[in-house]
């Protein structure tokens, strides 16, 4: 008999990744953030400004600021995302301590730019393996879920907000010249964050409506190798059934579409959107053609 695979065991692999991703954040956390006196917003910001104002490591302040916090996320998160960020969180607190310990000086010649540069890159490549296999570092995660379980306000929101605290509370040991550095690196994180997120993920949906479009679909699929669906739509002033085409691009792909729209039926409407992430056996970001690879 087969072997059923449950949903919430743990992969191997994807623990590994998540453990590399923790040991990348908090190497830029030490010898960056900590090293060059960059702030940080959400939990970690808070121990960095522990650590400035009285001496205690921010391996044991983040370990013991997240205890609470698991106690009551307990209910929110589900088994396996709980398990994860307590695994993901008490590593933190090790490579916290370990990238301490390990004596190796990043000589930047006093450039705070280039240290805010890389404490971006290395927060949000870590921070990005770390979220994509599941798991968090815990902190302001838990505090958004728990107040969106209890107000209904959005979790980037409670975020947002936990980061503007503190960050105006690390003015108690940065000025403004370093403040300025730590959102440059908050915003490099954030790029990287959602680069590293989404696997360097980047598609286009796009929904045409046109009374040619069995010639636009058909002109799709000889001249770029995209499939093609049909949605049935009716129009609500006219009445009339009309196909919907749906097709996901990659963004080289976009103006080549709307080119053979223009063509095929210059007052086709056309809608362009984002997509977080296409899952099928069939689509490729680079699709091949009849007879090579574009």
């Amino acid at each position: 008999m087969a072997k059923q695979h449950s949903h919430s065991s743990f992969n191997p692999v994807h623990l590994a990744l998540i453990t590399l991703g923790v040991a990348i954040y908090t190497f830029g956390f030490v010898k960056f953030n900590m090293a060059n006196h960059l702030a940080e917003g959400g939990l970690a910001g808070l121990t960095l400004i522990i650590y400035n104002l009285f001496g205690i490591d921010p391996a044991y302040t983040s370990f013991l600021f997240n205890l609470p916090l698991f106690v009551m996320g307990a209910r929110v998160f589900g088994r396996r995302s709980l398990y994860l960020t307590i695994y993901g969180t008490v590593t933190m607190s090790i490579f916290i301590w370990i990238w301490q310990k390990v004596p190796l000086v990043i000589d930047l010649k006093h450039d705070i730019l280039v240290a805010a540069l890389l404490a971006g890159m290395f927060a949000g490549l870590g921070s990005g393996l770390v979220f994509r296999y599941g798991a968090t570092t815990g902190g302001g995660d838990i505090i958004g879920r728990l107040v969106e379980e209890k107000t209904g306000r959005q979790i980037g929101q409670t975020l947002l907000m936990v980061d503007a605290v503190v960050l105006t509370l690390s003015l108690t040991y940065i000025d403004l010249n370093h403040m300025v550095y730590t959102l440059i690196a908050s915003f490099v994180f954030s790029q990287v964050l959602t680069m590293v997120e989404k696997g360097g993920y980047s598609v286009r949906g796009m929904l045409i409506i046109s009374k040619a479009s069995e010639q636009i679909a058909a002109t799709i699929l000889s001249e770029i190798n995209r499939g093609v669906t049909y949605l049935n739509g009716s129009g609500a002033y006219s009445g009339k059934d009309v196909k919907v085409l749906y097709v996901a691009l990659n963004p080289s792909e976009v103006l080549i579409v709307k080119d053979i729209v223009a063509e095929q039926d210059p007052d086709a409407f056309v809608s362009v959107l984002n997509v977080e992430e296409v899952v099928s056996s069939d689509f490729k970001i680079r699709r091949k053609n009849f007879d090579k690879e574009v």
